[in-house]
């Protein structure tokens, strides 16, 4: 069986790509799932997957990321990895089914968990916004860029890989965001914004093969501190491709837990990597 994908909201999980495209658990919060309930779900997958690997925005609640320490702490298990990622709602949903598509090659646990970072560089996810006066998760200076704006603007955001902003329609620069250099499919999800620029202005210039919409994430107006949105994130869709871009990746040792990963940090117990022998100074937490 593959690496079973964990979630922590249904939000989270889009329609497969494909048939094969494995399904998504989701690992509701503490608000709505007893402890007892958690160990359970989790112990399951562990027994039929082998290892879980459970993907949580940064922007959850702080209790579920504890819930998920506890679950892992009271079970015991080195086989269960925690991704954060600081993605939008609807970017870390096009993560979680890149992964998905992974878990069903011939990765490792370790590389797979590890993937999520590498993958993230390959999400542009931003949003069209109806206002930009509690915008708060992306760093792009808006306090010397809002004063003289008029009510009633649209902005373009981007949220990542480089974090962006403009204005649309206002005839005094650019009003697009510098997208990928590599094709791309778009998927959308629309708020209680009326505007086809994602797919009128932004799809022609990023190169995107195909476009999706899907429902927009409970989460998202939270997120980017408006109802009045639509949401985007442009990705690589191919299965071919994104196991050609985590296959070209050098793969290393976890000289804490052994798992095998690629880049800088294992994706199971978060050390660094290194060539050292660990000590009690230098363990990572667990």
């Amino acid at each position: 069986m593959p690496t079973a994908i964990a979630v922590t909201s249904p939000d989270l999980v889009l329609p497969p790509t494909d048939p094969q495209t494995p399904p998504a658990a989701v690992l509701p919060g503490p608000a709505t799932r007893p402890l007892d309930a958690a160990l359970a779900d989790v112990q399951l997958l562990l027994e039929r997957h082998g290892h879980v690997i459970v993907v949580c925005p940064a922007s959850a609640p702080a209790a579920t990321e504890r819930r998920l320490h506890t679950v892992r702490s009271l079970l015991e298990s080195d086989r269960i990895a925690i991704v954060r990622t600081a993605l939008p709602p609807l970017g870390a949903a096009v993560l979680v089914r890149q992964l998905r598509q992974l878990s069903g090659c011939d990765f490792s646990p370790g590389v797979l968990a590890s993937a999520a970072r590498l993958l993230t560089h390959y999400v542009y996810a931003g949003a069209v916004l109806g206002s930009v006066a509690k915008l708060d998760r992306v760093p792009v200076g808006l306090t010397s860029h809002v004063k003289g704006w008029l009510p009633g603007a649209q902005f373009g955001v981007l949220a990542g890989p480089v974090p962006a902003l403009v204005r649309i329609g206002s005839g005094g620069g650019p009003d697009t965001l510098t997208g990928p250099e590599f094709t791309t499919d778009l998927v959308l999800a629309r708020g209680q914004l009326q505007t086809d620029w994602p797919t009128t202005a932004l799809a022609p210039r990023w190169q995107v093969r195909a476009v999706q919409e899907t429902a927009l994430p409970e989460s998202s107006p939270r997120w980017w501190g408006t109802p009045k949105l639509v949401e985007f994130a442009a990705h690589l869709a191919d299965l071919p491709v994104l196991h050609q871009l985590v296959s070209s990746v050098r793969r290393e040792t976890c000289h804490w837990c052994r798992m095998e990963l690629i880049g800088d940090r294992c994706g199971f117990c978060a050390a660094p990597l290194s060539t050292a022998e660990p000590t009690a100074a230098t363990a990572p937490t667990r």
